[in-house]
């Protein structure tokens, strides 16, 4: 089946049918030809979008293999009103000629201009140059997820086993909140994601190479997750509702609001999830002459909350004020059930079974506020002011039961229990500042961004005895950190005749104070640690861009950057967190910042076939790594690998026809890993891997719209170290516009043939590990959504936050889209 898929998706992603051709030539008032004027194609029954295209020099333009059917052309140019050419029909067996369009001529548009209604349909996936944007309101088979699950299917984005995210083979991805960076990384970043609906969620950005305004962290690139902002005038809102089945069933719901009116815009939103998940992992370790055979079952429970308001308020023409506040509030409850069974290698006799049922009740709280400003004037100069403060309160209180029986299983021999409680509380503040203004024919900007960020851990353990419980001083301790990045910017980029050049330089000092104590057993007796470090270091990050776009049907771009990963505030954490008595996790104090330098050479041909050849190099690169202590215990660390190289090819491209169309991304790589810690401990690993995506589309007529999803990721190697095995999947769902379009009702089915389970192997420090699993992936999903209030759109000065404002600038390049039109 995933064979056939594949090929289908494949020969759709390079077949075309229709041999005419379609022209015609854009002039001004006075007749002269006009350049880079927009011109779309449009079916003539619905308005939806089949090409696009740009004029060149002479203000011709050409559209090719156009299917028969009746269009007509909208022109579209700054500065001049758009304007749509009249009907015509392009016939099967037409003039080999083609259809020429009577010229369009534009007029200059008018200023006293009051207001512009705009209808458009977003496409599923736009491709531009610098990035891809998947628009998740426009999907149907993204109902009823929440973001991590929309990441995962994601073109060129992998979770790994223990929900690593990773970017074209790269890992040290950044995600971003409606353009601001997150701290959390690793399981609490998972978790996080996890209380994101996507019924709140607008679009997911991955940005593969951000410019000099951004933070410098990130080596793979940006994946931005923008929330939903209604930006109709008046009063208006959405309601939806949704149900989940797998296992268990799933409930969300949610309410948007917005009123803008002159020069003020209210806006709010609120969501809630309720939902039971159910996932297993499979473990089988050699160590020495042991073997460890653990199956375990992980059952979760949670219920989110998640909010946000807002006022934008135009003080005048040229200056706007802010205020948002935004946050998740959710409370979990999970349950690891856990057999392993204990034997002797060399003879294969079980000698005993080790029960660990874990339950865990925490908590994860989240909240951020913005204030912000903007000015803007008629001659180009712009100033935005950002004042952000985010809290994060996460709280885990886990009982962990040992209990060993005897081969058998019926007499229990042995038995430690154990109580862990962890709150960890952050604190981030940050004031960042931008500029442009015209400058020698070009845009030039700089800025500046300053961040204070404080983690406070402290972690107990206790011991279950039969008196009560006892803190167990040598396993507690507590990890205080703090962190301040100041950072300025300079970025400049120009149009020449034929090109454009983009080149900017980041400087980031970092400031990082980490302070560990407890108490360790010595030769005395007991005596108190301090394991705590100060590092404060300055680091300069270029990045260029140079594109060739004499014909912008055909446009080059080469690019360069160096970027930073700082550790995880938890993975400096020398915490041990308990999976069982023989298995924990810890951080490390000595983990060091990766760097990466890449290189990327980008051709977007007809603004649809976009092709991406990128090579990386990673110093220090973090590595998940399990290794071994006391003979016969396991532990998982990060610790920092020598290299990483990695060369990656990525090649997107659309296509419809008649009421089908496809989107197809490939993203294929080959990286090495090379590191060496000591005798039978070295790295030397390298894999051919890729990822395939289609999005393929049906417009079945009445309102009703069809869309298959296909996802299939080969062998790769995660972390640096586990080699995993293939996995893939494919989604169906249907969608229809009800209630004289002010309603649509969504129903699909995620994972139809259950596919989307792992399996890898590791072989490090003297122990080989097998390791398998999945969790409740097949879901079928309905959603409702109903739309009331004003739907028109006019334009507002307002103010444009994070990646907004940043999108405005790098995506200017052109670009692909393919969607329900």
């Amino acid at each position: 089946m995933r064979s056939a898929f594949l090929l289908f998706s494949a020969v759709l992603l390079f077949l075309s049918s229709g041999a005419q051709q379609v022209r015609g030539i854009v002039r001004d008032e006075q007749a002269k030809a006009l350049s880079n004027v927009s011109v779309a194609l449009r079916k003539s029954g619905d308005s939806s979008l089949v090409k696009l295209t740009l004029t060149n020099t002479s203000g011709n333009y050409t559209f090719a293999d156009v299917s028969a059917g009746k269009y007509f052309i909208e022109g579209s140019h700054i500065g001049y009103s758009n304007l749509n050419s009249a009907v015509f029909e392009v016939r099967a067996a037409g003039d080999a000629a083609g259809v020429q369009v009577p010229d369009l001529t534009l007029a200059k548009a008018s200023e006293g201009l009051k207001e512009v209604v705009v209808t458009s349909r977003k496409p599923i996936i736009e491709v531009k140059a610098d990035k891809m944007i998947l628009n998740v309101e426009a999907s149907v088979n993204s109902v009823g997820v929440d973001a991590l699950e929309l990441l995962r299917k994601s073109p060129g984005v992998m979770v790994d086993k223990d929900n690593n995210l990773s970017l074209s083979g790269k890992n040290g991805v950044q995600v971003y909140i409606d353009g601001k960076p997150t701290p959390l990384t690793g399981a609490d970043l998972a978790n996080y994601l996890k209380t994101i609906q996507s019924s709140s969620i607008e679009a997911i950005e991955i940005i593969s190479n951000p410019s000099a305004k951004y933070d410098a962290a990130g080596n793979a690139g940006i994946i931005n997750i923008r929330l939903k902002k209604n930006k109709s005038y008046g009063t208006n809102g959405t309601i939806n509702a949704g149900y989940d089945i797998g296992i268990y069933s799933k409930y969300n719901a949610g309410i948007s609001l917005n009123h803008r009116d002159g020069n003020i815009n209210v806006y709010g939103s609120y969501s809630y999830s309720k939902a039971r998940n159910e996932s297993y992992m499979n473990m089988y370790r050699v160590q020495v002459d042991t073997v460890f055979n653990q199956k375990s079952t992980m059952s979760s429970r949670f219920e989110s909350h998640n909010f946000k308001a807002g006022l934008d308020y135009t003080l005048n023409s040229r200056n706007t004020i802010g205020f948002m506040v935004n946050g998740s509030l959710s409370d979990n409850t999970d349950g690891n059930y856990s057999r392993t069974a204990i034997s002797y290698q060399p003879t294969g006799v079980l000698d005993k079974i080790l029960v660990a049922n874990n339950s865990t009740v925490g908590k994860r709280n989240n909240v951020n506020a913005n204030l912000n400003y903007r000015y803007v004037d008629t001659v180009g100069r712009e100033w935005t002011l950002d004042a952000d403060h985010g809290q994060y309160t996460i709280r885990s209180n886990q009982l962990q039961p040992n209990y060993y029986y005897d081969p058998s299983g019926a007499t229990l021999t042995d038995s430690n229990v154990y109580n862990l409680v962890a709150p960890t509380d952050i604190n981030i503040y940050s004031l960042k500042s931008d500029y442009e203004q015209n400058f020698k024919k070009g845009r030039l900007g700089f800025g500046f961004k300053t961040s204070y960020v404080t983690s406070d851990n402290d972690f107990k353990q206790y011991d279950i005895l039969p008196p009560g419980k006892e803190l167990d001083t040598l396993n507690s301790n507590s990890f205080n950190y703090k962190e301040n990045i100041n950072a300025v910017y300079a970025n400049y980029n120009r149009a020449l005749k034929g090109w454009t050049i983009q080149g900017g330089l980041r400087v980031e000092n970092t400031h990082a104070i980490g302070r560990s104590k407890g108490y360790k057993q010595t030769d005395d007796g007991y005596a108190s640690y301090d394991s705590s470090f100060d590092r404060n270091y300055t680091d300069f990050f270029p990045s260029a861009a140079l594109t060739y776009n004499k014909d912008p049907k055909k446009q080059w771009t080469l690019a360069y950057s160096r970027r930073i990963d700082r550790p995880a505030y938890q993975d400096l954490n020398p915490f041990e967190f308990k999976l069982d008595e023989y298995t924990f996790e810890k951080g490390n104090t000595s983990l060091k910042p990766q760097y990466t330098n890449s290189v990327g050479l980008t051709y977007l041909y007809k603004f649809k076939l976009t092709t991406t050849l990128n090579y990386s190099h990673v110093k220090d690169m973090f590595a998940q790594l399990l290794d071994t202590t006391d003979l016969s215990k396991s532990y998982i660390t990060k610790q920092n690998l020598a290299t990483q190289d990695i060369v990656s090819l990525n090649v997107s491209y659309p296509l419809q026809y008649k009421w089908y169309s496809v989107f197809s991304n490939l993203n294929a790589y080959y990286s090495s890993y090379k590191a060496n810690f000591g005798p039978g401990r070295e790295i030397d690993l390298d894999v051919y891997a890729l990822v395939f995506y289609a999005q393929n589309n049906f417009r079945l007529g009445k309102e009703w719209t069809g869309e298959v999803t296909g996802f299939y990721t080969s062998p790769s190697i995660w972390q640096g170290t586990f080699k995993s095995k293939q996995m893939w999947s494919v989604d169906a769902g249907v969608q229809k516009t009800v209630m004289k379009g002010k309603a649509t009702l969504k129903a699909s089915v995620s994972d139809i043939f259950k596919t989307m389970t792992w399996k890898g192997t590791s072989n490090f420090a003297g122990q080989l590990n097998t390791a398998n699993g999945g969790w409740e992936s097949r879901l079928l999903k309905l959603n409702f959504i109903y739309r009331f209030g004003n739907t028109q759109v006019k334009p507002t000065r307002q103010h444009k936050t994070g990646s907004e404002d940043e999108n405005k600038r790098v995506g200017s390049g052109g670009g692909a889209g393919m969607g329900n039109n």
